[in-house]
């Protein structure tokens, strides 16, 4: 598969490395998980690598408090990939799971898996691809979709309305992933829906980068079944499109969206995330790269921005 390089992020995870913007490649295997394990639970972390060992397959992260696990500390962590440990710095920020066992004693045996280093220490490869990074501000392109009734749409054509727009594929096995970003979506749908006016002046969009499977058939029924309408759904307020296979690499590249692997093979399949509102004057208001952000929160920045 070959590894790509950019600027902005790296992806590592089960079962492959994925570098969004620094580098991708495929790697497999990883630890199984303890047969004294009855639970798993999966955490979000944000934080400093200040020690790498190699050897012993493990980092040392300064992070921030982890909603839901634990308070802000220095802790040494296992990788579900440990062969991915030589892409990893000191000084690298990065954002990743916290895979976490419980057995009837509490919580143990956590590892991090879905590595993103959003700040590199040692930028040591010279990029390839550059990645853009979306700030407020940032005028949108005019990209060109073709949606689930298998209509051509353009982004500007939502001028004059706040557009909220995220990543999918429709055989995403993560339920962390795309099924969390479509589940959100319905919420701010429906969230919106209660206003008629506000609903007016708001659009959401869920752009998948598999575009060889998920043609308007696939997405129309992956649509229908996320906004609870099934086959009554109009796609008035949210449509489900897909780029052509030549553009997907520049609409990846413009939102910050890291993908590998092969669509033939489903589970193959890699990827970053990224969310972005956009404003009526189609520039970016703001951006939601990790799948940790609250539908009520992204609502209430909907709803001031649509005025």
């Amino acid at each position: 598969m070959g590894l790509r390089f950019s600027l902005a992020s790296v992806c590592l995870s089960l079962p492959l490395l994925c570098v969004s913007v620094s580098l991708a490649g495929c790697k497999s295997s990883g630890p199984a998980v303890p047969a004294a394990s009855s639970q798993q639970k999966t955490f979000h972390l944000r934080g400093k690598i200040v020690a790498v060992d190699a050897a012993g397959g493990h980092i040392t992260v300064d992070h921030g408090a982890i909603a839901g696990y634990m308070d802000a500390m220095t802790m040494s962590y296992k990788l579900v990939q440990p062969e991915t440990i030589s892409e990893l710095h000191v000084g690298d920020i990065i954002t990743a799971n916290v895979v976490v066992d419980y057995d009837a004693a509490g919580p143990l045996n956590p590892r991090l898996d879905q590595i993103v280093v959003v700040g590199q220490a040692r930028p040591d490869t010279k990029p390839t691809v550059q990645y853009h990074v979306p700030k407020a501000g940032d005028a949108v392109p005019n990209f060109a979709l073709l949606n689930q009734s298998g209509k051509t749409i353009h982004l500007e054509q939502f001028r004059g309305k706040v557009l909220l727009l995220t990543f999918i594929y429709t055989r995403c096995p993560m339920s962390d992933f795309c099924p969390r970003m479509s589940a959100n979506f319905a919420e701010i749908d429906k969230g919106l829906a209660a206003d008629q006016g506000l609903y007016a002046k708001t659009h959401l969009l869920s752009v998948s980068f598999d575009p060889k499977y998920d043609t308007p058939q696939v997405l129309r029924s992956y649509g229908g079944a996320h906004t609870g309408r099934f086959t009554e759904e109009d796609f008035k307020h949210w449509d489900f499109a897909a780029p052509t296979v030549a553009e997907l690499p520049t609409l990846e590249q413009y939102f910050d969206v890291g993908v590998t692997g092969d669509s033939s093979d489903p589970s193959s399949i890699q990827h970053s995330l990224s969310t972005v509102l956009i404003g009526k004057d189609g520039k970016v208001l703001a951006w939601y790269p990790t799948n940790d952000w609250k539908p009520a929160d992204v609502l209430k920045q909907v709803e001031q921005a649509a005025g």
